[in-house]
């Protein structure tokens, strides 16, 4: 299944390696997985590792950490896009870390 990547992301560099991806399962000939038609995250995790159902990142720092071991990702980019972009995508999410949210104003700046 293909779930349509975020609308913020760069739609080249995405479709390439979903192409990338789908062209090297045909290669391999790897079956798909059983359908599932329910709602995942309404399953246990012990439910979840049972069907083979593997948990995306939960923050750009998982995904920027599972992205860096790609064999794949850095296939489709090739090695001077795929440096490029990680390299990118760190500084975005140390930018992130680094900022105040409104929820962190609003509920510590108040103790100080």
């Amino acid at each position: 299944e293909l779930r349509s990547p975020d609308p913020a992301c760069n739609p080249y560099l995405a479709f390439s390696v979903i192409l990338a991806a789908g062209l090297e399962g045909i290669e391999k000939k790897e079956d798909l997985p059983p359908a599932t038609e329910e709602n995942v995250l309404a399953l246990s995790e012990a439910e979840r590792a049972r069907r083979g159902i593997a948990q995306l990142p939960g923050s750009l720092g998982e995904a920027i950490a599972l992205a860096e071991h790609s064999k794949i990702l850095r296939r489709a980019l090739g090695d001077h896009v795929f440096h490029s972009f990680l390299q990118n995508k760190k500084i975005e999410y140390n930018r992130f870390r680094q900022a105040l949210t409104d929820y962190e104003l609003k509920t510590y700046l108040p103790l100080l």
